[in-house]
């Protein structure tokens, strides 16, 4: 008989990191014949830079997908990707607790680095309601072993799995041969995730602007969701580059077109959020350099030097540096594109993903 999951988290829109791999954790189980899904979205209807921030409106909705709790009693396994702050983690509460009332198996998925230091700054009372909440889990699931300590205030170490990020498949069907022909003899710069302060991106374009005035030729093509908080600023640096073009958010051939046509991928994120990002590993299986921040979980799927560069958080001039720097040693530099497309679409697999997930699942029904 198949075994009965709910997940309940984000799902697309807004397209994140997290809301995306639940798109995909839904349709990876629902074609297995094992498994029957369902669903509780708990997305908000709204962009919103101050992820988990407390907010009347973010209350409203909460309390709307709480309406949805009597979905727990009709399951086997309830898998749930919470928040990293007090608010993210109460959301659920409910569901977790009903979950635990009625004996179902509960599996909680962390998509981040922020949790463990969230919880260390709470109040006692608040770390009592948090343990309380998280510690009702029976498995917990983090991005890669960096990113363990998140849940080892809640669980014990064999009840926390690793399971890493993936890449869509589409992303690289039938682009060996495209990739393998990439080069880095003009700077085709490409930044693909939602346009938020913390994530680099008023960062990148003063990057842009510094090289415009240096006389550095690039081209850069910008893609995501901008946040209300950087709109205006975001806006005025791609009016004033005239080699810079806002894409709007692409999805599936569209953004595989724009990763296909990039060959420097530029990430300088010190998002308190972040885990392990999607959109790195997307672009590397494009064949695409890398340019990022040492921050979060990156490191476990990112080396200096062998995927590309690191670059300094909140450094517009080491951007341009490691720009410059690309351009002028092209071919040292150039075999980094094909090695990234076989080490990700190798590693990185949703088929990968699902099976990893489902090895959690059955294991914890054992």
């Amino acid at each position: 008989m198949p075994k009965r999951l709910l997940l309940i988290g984000p799902f697309p829109e807004p397209i994140t990191g997290n809301s995306l791999s639940n798109k995909i954790v839904f349709e990876g189980f629902n074609g297995k014949p094992d498994f029957k899904v369902k669903r509780v979205n708990t997305s908000l209807n709204f962009f919103d830079e101050n992820v988990g921030s407390f907010s009347f409106r973010k209350l409203i909705q909460s309390i709307k997908h709480n309406l949805q709790c009597y979905k727990v009693a009709f399951t086997d396994i309830v898998y749930i990707t919470p928040g990293q702050t007090f608010f993210g983690i109460l959301k659920y509460g409910l569901f977790i607790a009903l979950a635990k009332l009625s004996m179902k198996r509960i599996i909680i998925h962390i998509h981040g680095n922020h949790l463990h230091k969230s919880y260390s700054n709470f109040s006692p009372s608040k770390k009592g309601i948090a343990k309380f909440i998280l510690g009702k889990a029976d498995k917990g699931i983090v991005l890669s072993e960096s990113l363990i300590p998140n849940l080892t205030p809640f669980l014990n170490n064999n009840q926390i799995h690793v399971v890493y990020n993936f890449v869509e498949e589409f992303l690289v069907q039938n682009t060996a041969e495209m990739i393998r022909q990439k080069s880095l003899k003009t700077l085709n710069i490409i930044y693909l995730s939602n346009l938020m302060e913390e994530k680099g991106i008023l960062d990148l374009l003063e990057a842009l602007k510094i090289m415009e005035k240096k006389g550095i030729p690039y081209e850069a093509r910008i893609a995501g969701h901008i946040d209300i908080k950087t709109k205006t600023k975001v806006e005025s640096y791609i009016e004033a580059l005239k080699d810079v073009h806002y894409m709007g958010v692409l999805r599936g051939e569209d953004k595989k077109d724009l990763l296909l046509w990039g060959n420097v991928f530029v990430f300088p994120s010190y998002y308190l959020m972040e885990g392990q990002p999607i959109s790195l590993l997307e672009a590397m299986s494009t064949g695409n350099l890398i340019l990022t921040t040492d921050h979060a979980g990156i490191s476990d799927i990112f080396t200096d030097e062998v995927n590309g560069l690191y670059i300094d958080k909140k450094s517009p001039e080491d951007i341009v540096l490691k720009l410059e720097k690309i351009r002028n040693e092209q071919e040292y530099h150039n075999a980094m594109l094909y090695e990234n497309y076989k080490f990700a679409s190798k590693n990185f697999s949703t088929e990968a993903f699902i099976n990893n997930l489902e090895t959690v699942f059955k294991y914890d029904l054992e």
